[in-house]
C-alpha cells in the first residue's frame, strides 16, 4: 500500500509540489488572485465602516494575505489530487552548484542592490505618477515602520514569490523553453502590481528572480532578493535624505552617479556569468528537485 510521506509541520511548500501549472493553470491562478483581491477589498471596506483609523493603519496588513488565499487553496487542492499519479517538482530546492549557502545568499543580495540602482532610471523615464497613486504609497510609507516592514519585507516576498516563481515559473519551466517561461512569469509578476510605475521595474526584477530560480530551484533565494529590494525601498522612504529625492541623481553628483551606474551594470552582468557555473542536474529542465514515487512513500 502506498502511504503519503509525513510532512514536518514547518514545511510550508510541499503541499503544492504536485501541481505543475501550464498557461491555462497560470490564468486560473490569476483568476483566483483576482478573487482574493476582491475579498481583500471587501474586508478593507468593512474595516473602514467600523473604524477608518483602524483600516488606515492595519487594513493592508490584513487584506494583503487574503488576496493569495483562494490561489493557495486551489493549488493545494490540485496538488493533492495529482500527488499519487504524477511527477512532482519541489517548490524549494538547493541546487547551488559550487556555491555555499552563505556565498550565494550574499551574491544575490549584492546583485539586488545593484539592480535597485540600475532600475532607478525608470523613475526618470516614466511620466509622473498620478496623485491618487502617490497618495496610496505615501500613506503606506507614512504608517508605522514595523507595519510597513511586515507588509513589504515579509508578506510580499513570501506570497508573491510563492505565486510567481514557486507556482507559475516552476510549472512553465517543465513545459516550455526556459527563456519563454522566465519572461512569461516576469510579465505575470508585473501584471499583478496593477500599475506601470511598479509593473515595468517589476518585470525587469522578475527576469533576474526567474533566472535565479531556474538555475537553483531555490524559492528562499528569490524571497531573500525580494525582501532586500522591498526593505531598501521601505527604509529609504523613512530617511530624511531620501524623502525629497525622486532618484539617486538627486543625492549624488552626475560623475558619481554615472560611475555607480556602470559599476552596477557590470556587477549584474558578472552575476549572470557566474550563475552559469550552476549546472542544471542531468535529466531535469530546471534546478527544482524532481519528486517521484520514492518521495511519496515512507
Amino acid at each position: 500500500m502506498v502511504k503519503r510521506k509525513t510532512r514536518p509541520s514547518f514545511d510550508l511548500f510541499s503541499g503544492y509540489n504536485w501541481y505543475v501549472p501550464g498557461i491555462s493553470g497560470m490564468f486560473m491562478l490569476l483568476l483566483m488572485f483576482i478573487t482574493g483581491a476582491v475579498l481583500g477589498n471587501v474586508i478593507t471596506f468593512g474595516m473602514m465602516v467600523i473604524s477608518p483609523e483602524l483600516a488606515g493603519t492595519y487594513g493592508m496588513m490584513i487584506s494583503y494575505p487574503v488576496m493569495f488565499i483562494p490561489a493557495m487553496l486551489y493549488a493545494a487542492s490540485k496538488s493533492r489530487r495529482n500527488e499519487m499519479f504524477e511527477t512532482g517538482y519541489a517548490l524549494d530546492s538547493r541546487n547551488f552548484g559550487p556555491f555555499s549557502n552563505f556565498s550565494i545568499a550574499l551574491a544575490v543580495s549584492i546583485v539586488t542592490l545593484a539592480l535597485i540602482f540600475v532600475l532607478d532610471i525608470f523613475t526618470v523615464i516614466l511620466p509622473p505618477m498620478p496623485e491618487y497613486l502617490e497618495e496610496v504609497f505615501k500613506n503606506m510609507m507614512d504608517g508605522p515602520l514595523w507595519i510597513t516592514l511586515i507588509l513589504v519585507s515579509v508578506f510580499a516576498p513570501f506570497f508573491e514569490e510563492w505565486l510567481c516563481r514557486g507556482m507559475i515559473l516552476r510549472g512553465l519551466l517543465q513545459k516550455m523553453h526556459p527563456a519563454a517561461a522566465i519572461c512569461i512569469s516576469a510579465l505575470f509578476f508585473a501584471v499583478i502590481h496593477l500599475n506601470p510605475w511598479q509593473a515595468i521595474p517589476a518585470f525587469a526584477i522578475g527576469i533576474v528572480l526567474g533566472y535565479v530560480y531556474y538555475r537553483t530551484g531555490s524559492l528562499k533565494l528569490t524571497m531573500l532578493m525580494h525582501c532586500v529590494n522591498n526593505t531598501v525601498a521601505a527604509v529609504s522612504g523613512h530617511l530624511d535624505r531620501f524623502k525629497d529625492a525622486d532618484t539617486f541623481m538627486d543625492i549624488m553628483s552626475t560623475p558619481t552617479y554615472v560611475c555607480m551606474y556602470i559599476l552596477c551594470i557590470a556587477m549584474i552582468a558578472l552575476f549572470f556569468v557566474r550563475m552559469r557555473a550552476i549546472p542544471i542536474p542531468f535529466g531535469q529542465r530546471s534546478g527544482s528537485d524532481v519528486l517521484n514515487a520514492d518521495t511519496r512513500t515512507e
